[in-house]
């Protein structure tokens, strides 16, 4: 693996303080990994929580939290065979964490409407996000309830959380969804009221504002923790459309409670916005065709605020802020979404009459008699899917494979399925997406990637053909932005190998070796139908064929398909 000095950008420093990462804990993890008290004074929760990082060899001080691979399958003791067990994947479940309703003052579907289109779109999970707001926190939570609620009877194959549509404080947006329970409604609804930067007029950029995001994902964790909810989580939606998601921003609300803050939008919604004029909207695909104000980072260049082969500037660049975060060895998950609001090639609209502010929603829509070509959205499931890893096919296994990062994400369908292993040379099994191989220095290790080829057409009536699979790695170290928060670059990640796809039918596998364990790192695989690529942000000593930047107004998302997967990391034992 070639190793890379610098790439010559200038890494400027947010006019915010970072946040120091002990200060972020909760309190009974500090305790917990405070040594200096003992077992006998702890709490029940405290007492079970050290025990958890006891078994996963992290207590001894809040800086143990930075070690390298500390996953989440480590930190609940769950993968205590340091050769791993390939994990316990029995479904891979697509599904969707970013769709709109009625309920939504920019939107217009039932939320039956939303799940049906996507169940017949192929997805097994769905979370409805109307956004969050005065409406939305004052009647709206209560009101698409009963609507979710129809939807599982009358689909009981699909799983439909409920969610919203988060208005971070001091940065973008982002989804927050709870297990379903009779504290669902309640949880969300109190949430918004007390953390909503729309509601509370903390939307503007600044410390304060920063430290009431952080408060807000800490009391989500806290509503797990008393059982008011079986789970709930949290992920950034498009990070880097407006350059206000500051790096160290994103560091600290996985920080605060990595339980609950989990990831971030790898692909934005809104992929039929970049279809030019006469066909489509003539936008931006993504809708990123913005640029930088007085709450963007200053850091950030001017390519960011454009999505490149659809995904988001900080997942598409290699070595980029992704890579940053994984280098750092905490897990930090890529989604991809439809973000629905109006569709693409629909021939329905909005009723006239009613008042969204003081109803709380939109009338049904009705039949047009014509068909929108100008809408920027496609419908849950047609084009972007975020595969996920379950043992069993309900909401709680969902949740526990998106938290364990057993993630991969695909445009336009491109391929059926990908499964990736990191093992150790002559052994059969070994660990899989979102996890972490711990081998004994010096051990050989190699990456079985399994790829089932697309034999059936897309939604767009063509067969997608898989042409190229990347190999990403990056080295890691846990100390990488302790002293620079605002870091966005792992300056030794690239793309280290390529294979040629082209041709392939069926199952296929790729073994490749590794090496030896030395030092850790991780390592991510992307694909492509190979029609558009560039050399990456970073150059291409770092990624000679990655993914090119979209044109505003002329860049069809059928034309450009992509996968890409969580990390795994690797780790040498003495």
């Amino acid at each position: 693996m070639c190793h890379t000095d610098d790439h010559g950008h200038d890494h400027h420093e947010h006019h915010h303080h970072p946040h120091d990462m002990s200060d972020a804990l909760d309190t009974d993890t500090s305790v917990a990994l405070d040594l200096s008290i003992d077992d006998s004074e702890l709490s029940p929760t405290q007492l079970s929580r050290r025990g958890l990082f006891r078994s996963a060899g992290i207590v001894g001080g809040v800086t143990a939290l930075g070690m390298a691979g500390v996953t989440p399958a480590m930190a609940d003791g769950r993968d205590d065979d340091h050769h791993g067990s390939g994990g316990d994947v029995r479904h891979w479940l697509a599904g969707d964490h970013h769709i709109h309703t009625q309920h939504s003052s920019d939107a217009m579907y039932r939320v039956y409407d939303q799940v049906q289109h996507g169940a017949a779109y192929g997805l097994d999970w769905m979370v409805i996000t109307d956004h969050g707001g005065a409406t939305h926190a004052r009647i709206g939570v209560e009101l698409v309830n009963p609507d979710i609620r129809a939807a599982r009877e009358l689909l009981p194959g699909t799983l439909v959380f409920q969610g919203l549509e988060w208005n971070i404080p001091s940065a973008e947006h982002g989804t927050v969804f709870v297990a379903p329970g009779r504290n669902e409604v309640a949880v969300l609804k109190q949430f918004e009221t007390d953390y909503d930067g729309s509601v509370n007029g903390t939307s503007a950029n600044s410390p304060a504002n920063e430290a009431q995001a952080l408060a807000g994902i800490t009391w989500l964790g806290r509503q797990v923790d008393r059982r008011r909810v079986d789970d709930a989580l949290f992920l950034a939606n498009h990070p880097a459309r407006q350059g206000i998601d500051s790096p160290h921003e994103i560091r600290a609300w996985r920080d605060a409670d990595p339980r609950i803050a989990i990831g971030f939008e790898g692909a934005p919604g809104h992929q039929a916005a970049g279809l030019p004029a006469g066909v489509g909207a003539g936008s931006a695909r993504g809708f990123y065709g913005g640029s930088p104000n007085a709450n963007s980072f200053p850091g950030y260049p001017l390519e960011s605020y454009r999505t490149w082969g659809g995904f988001d500037w900080m997942t598409a660049t290699v070595g980029g802020l992704w890579d940053s975060l994984l280098a750092e060895g905490k897990p930090w998950s890529i989604s991809a979404n439809s973000d629905s609001h109006t569709n693409w090639g629909d021939t329905s609209r909005r009723p006239t009459g009613g008042d969204f502010n003081t109803d709380g929603r939109y009338g049904d829509p009705v039949y047009s008699g014509g068909v929108n070509l100008t809408a920027g959205d496609y419908w849950p499931g047609l084009y972007s899917r975020t595969h996920v890893g379950a043992s069993k096919r309900d909401y709680l296994a969902v949740m526990r494979g998106l938290r364990d990062g057993r993630v991969w994400v695909d445009h336009g369908h491109l391929v059926k399925g990908v499964e990736v292993t990191v093992r150790e040379r002559g052994r059969r099994s070994g660990v899989s997406l979102g996890d972490t191989l711990r081998a004994r220095r010096g051990t050989r290790v190699e990456l079985v990637v399994r790829i089932t080829a697309q034999d059936l057409p897309n939604w767009a009536q063509f067969q997608p053909a898989l042409r190229r699979v990347d190999l990403i790695r990056g080295a890691v170290d846990p100390g990488h932005a302790d002293s620079r928060r605002d870091t966005f670059v792992a300056p030794d990640t690239k793309v280290v190998q390529q294979w040629d796809t082209s041709g392939r039918t069926g199952t296929f596998e790729i073994v490749h070796d590794l090496g030896r364990v030395d030092d850790a790192f991780y390592v991510r695989l992307r694909g492509t139908d190979g029609n558009r690529s560039q050399p990456g942000f970073l150059g291409a000593a770092i990624d000679p064929e990655g993914p090119a930047l979209d044109v505003v107004g002329n860049a069809d998302p059928w034309i450009d398909l992509w996968f890409y997967t969580n990390p795994i990391w690797v780790v040498p034992t003495r």
